[in-house]
């Protein structure tokens, strides 16, 4: 197996709340100057590992979300995804509009690692809503050309399983009963959350 993140442990606190300092960097270098950052050093060992990661943007008086960009599968050094993802969050979400210099003393910071993602078996939609656990399994619909993930966190706003895999319908571009009418392949991953 590649030098990749497998045990979300891995992480610890110190290395976390550096990556939320370097996601927060990376954006507002980028919206100064348009130059997407790169480290000399890189301080932890961890970092140099590939991983997977999104990044939330939110505002802190209400907690709006104000972009989220990701990646499912770890395909570059765990650093150098924050960094993209920090900059795509703030700049390419395309739910709004890019976020401004002026904004960023207003936002709150989180990155998400996420685990790797497993295979979900399932025999029948009551099969599927009784082996996903709301509040831990981050879940990934995927069906031919279509995907969407939600992150574990978006149970904070969608409790309910049914409603919760309905939106994951609609975010993958599909009709809200796609996991009840196509059997879609699900997979779920853990996330660890660090935020500023």
């Amino acid at each position: 197996m590649e030098d990749i993140i497998k045990d979300l442990n891995q992480i610890s606190e110190e290395e976390g709340l550096a990556l939320v300092e370097l996601a927060k960097i990376a954006i507002r270098e980028y919206l100064k100057s348009d130059r997407i950052i790169d480290l000399k050093e890189i301080p932890f060992e961890n970092w140099k590992k590939k991983g997977a990661s999104f990044v939330t943007l939110e505002r802190k008086d209400t907690g709006e979300l104000r972009g989220c960009i990701g990646s499912i599968i770890p395909f570059r050094p765990l650093y150098q995804d924050v960094i993209y993802n920090a900059i795509a969050s703030a700049t390419k979400d395309p739910r709004f509009n890019p976020v401004s210099l002026e904004e960023l003393p207003f936002l709150k910071t989180k990155v998400s690692i996420l685990s790797f993602p497993q295979i979900l078996q399932y025999k029948d939609p009551q099969d599927l809503l009784e082996k996903i656990k709301p509040f831990e399994d981050g879940v990934i619909l995927k069906l031919g050309e279509y995907q969407g993930t939600f992150l574990p966190d978006v149970w904070e706003q969608i409790p309910d399983k049914e409603k919760f895999l309905s939106h994951l319908c609609l975010k993958a571009g599909l009709p809200p009963n796609c996991w009840i009418k196509y059997h879609p392949e699900i997979f779920i991953y853990k996330t660890r959350i660090f935020e500023d």
